[in-house]
């Protein structure tokens, strides 16, 4: 017996969720009464989640108009995936204001399901904002939501009126036209949601900055700052003397952070060998000895939890990805300024956050052995395709 959906009198389907805008309204009577479409509760930050349960297919009169969605954040970068720039890097904002005009944001059109380009930082400004001669910038993306699952119920149905028609069931190629047709009549009522990823370049110091975890989001920047400048970007992702995980297992193996840092309570152990085992203590203290047994058999550090100067948390990890960057509290109290209005709250948030983050950097590579020269790059890069044996390299000297 099939079990009953909560979401509609029919069978128990797959249910998929997507944001509505804060400002969305919808009344009793605008909303129709179907068991594919229902309003969910609001979650977090004044964000309504719809959810679709596919039992039946929406109607084509459906009276709802589907909003774009604006992710917000504040000024912090949560994390940080760093490029190192050449010191005779000597691109002007304006320059490079008018390079990012020729890669600038287009909202999607009604045959398009995505766009990508660059957005100005701040309400009202350029696409670069400076301030000192630190530089923000914003690459957004855009993507329309059309579920695989709404195209073929759609498709079912179209299929299911031609049949009728011409006496005989449609064929692959008629189906396949029958699906992009439907597609094309869908898309422009499609769900748009828009993220955000931002860049901070520090010229002065030689690094830029991606606001992002993910490596593909990352490479996405970095090949639309290549679009915009051509042959005038040259950097390349920082590499370290000591790889991370290298140094990582080195202070957990001596239960001593560097200078300026202090272990917290996320780390990752991984195995190197085939089984490619993992131990997590994730908000937990872990025993020095267990962790001196987990080294000694072989574990290397792929993810740890350090504060700096206790003022920023974060979790480094191998790639030498700095993850979950936070400001704490002994940092938040000391911004003890006021601003006249939000652009000058945006710019003092801006040079407080560059100016930690920059002492961060500098401190944690220098932890590291310093930027690896790049005369060395070729021999790391083929030690990091040999297998560990299982013993603690020393650290490399700064």
């Amino acid at each position: 017996m099939n079990k009953k959906s909560r979401y509609g009198g029919g069978p128990c389907f797959k249910k998929q969720f997507f944001p509505l805008h804060a400002n969305f309204e919808c009344s009793n009577q605008e909303f129709p009464a179907h068991p594919c479409f229902r309003a969910c509760h609001p979650v977090k930050k004044k964000i309504l989640r719809v959810a679709f349960t596919i039992s039946t297919p929406l109607p084509l009169s459906l009276p709802l108009r589907f909003a774009t969605i604006n992710l917000d954040w504040n000024m912090w970068f949560k994390n940080l995936r760093l490029c190192t720039l050449p010191k005779n890097w000597n691109i002007s904002a304006n320059e490079l204001a008018d390079a990012l005009a020729t890669q600038a944001f287009a909202a999607c059109t009604s045959i398009e399901m995505t766009s990508t380009g660059w957005i100005p930082p701040c309400e009202g400004g350029g696409l670069v904002h400076t301030v000192g001669k630190q530089m923000l910038l914003t690459l957004c993306t855009e993507k329309k939501l059309l579920p695989t699952s709404v195209i073929k119920e759609y498709a079912k149905l179209r299929a299911a009126e031609i049949e009728e028609q011409q006496g005989y069931k449609p064929g692959r190629k008629q189906m396949k036209e029958i699906k992009e047709d439907v597609t094309d009549e869908l898309l422009p009522r499609a769900f748009s949601i828009k993220s955000r990823v931002r860049v901070w370049i520090d010229p002065v110091n030689g690094w830029l900055a991606i606001d992002t975890s993910s490596a593909t989001r990352a490479q996405e920047v970095t090949t639309y700052l290549i679009k915009a400048l051509t042959d005038r970007f040259p950097g390349k992702m920082l590499q370290a003397q000591t790889p991370p995980r290298i140094a990582m297992t080195c202070w957990l193996s001596d239960d001593a952070a560097p200078g300026g840092f202090t272990i917290d309570d996320h780390i990752e152990l991984s195995s190197s060998g085939d089984g490619k085992g993992k131990v997590k203590y994730v908000k937990l203290s872990a025993d020095p000895a267990d962790i001196q047994k987990h080294i000694a058999a072989g574990k290397h550090c792929t993810q740890l939890a350090l504060t700096w100067n206790d003022k920023i948390s974060f979790i480094l990890t191998e790639n030498l990805t700095i993850r979950r960057v936070a400001a704490l509290d002994v940092l938040k109290e000391s911004d003890v300024g006021y601003a006249a209005d939000e652009a000058e709250k945006f710019d003092s948030d801006f040079t407080l956050m560059t100016g930690e983050l920059h002492q961060l950097i500098t401190d944690l590579v220098g932890a590291l052995g310093g930027v690896m020269k790049e005369d060395a790059e070729k021999e790391a890069a083929n030690d990091a395709a040999n297998k560990s044996d299982g013993q603690v390299p020393a650290l490399a000297a700064a």
